[in-house]
């Protein structure tokens, strides 16, 4: 028989999915669920005031962010090889 969780228990997985910043994946293993199973959560609690409307944009914009710096780390990244590349040419 599997272990019954509790409705805060999911409540607070709901709230940790859709607001750490993490994968759905990492959210689900870290809590030691199926993904599916958080996912019928996420569904079901989805248009609840699990998460407030303000934490979620919050949320919503820290991933837009660490999107935007995940780019620009990878554009810098690109640049430092090419300054390498091109002063080796010019030895």
């Amino acid at each position: 028989m599997g272990l019954k969780r509790t409705d805060e228990f999911r409540h607070d997985a709901v709230r940790i999915a859709l607001t750490s910043g993490l994968t759905r994946k990492q959210v689900a293993s870290d809590l030691g669920v199926g993904m599916s199973t958080l996912n019928k959560w996420i569904t079901a609690y989805r248009d609840t005031d699990v998460v407030s409307k303000d934490d979620l944009g919050l949320a919503q914009e820290n991933e837009r962010l660490r999107r935007e710096v995940r780019i620009l780390k990878e554009e810098r990244d690109i640049l430092k090889k090419a300054t390498q590349f091109f002063a080796g040419l010019k030895q």
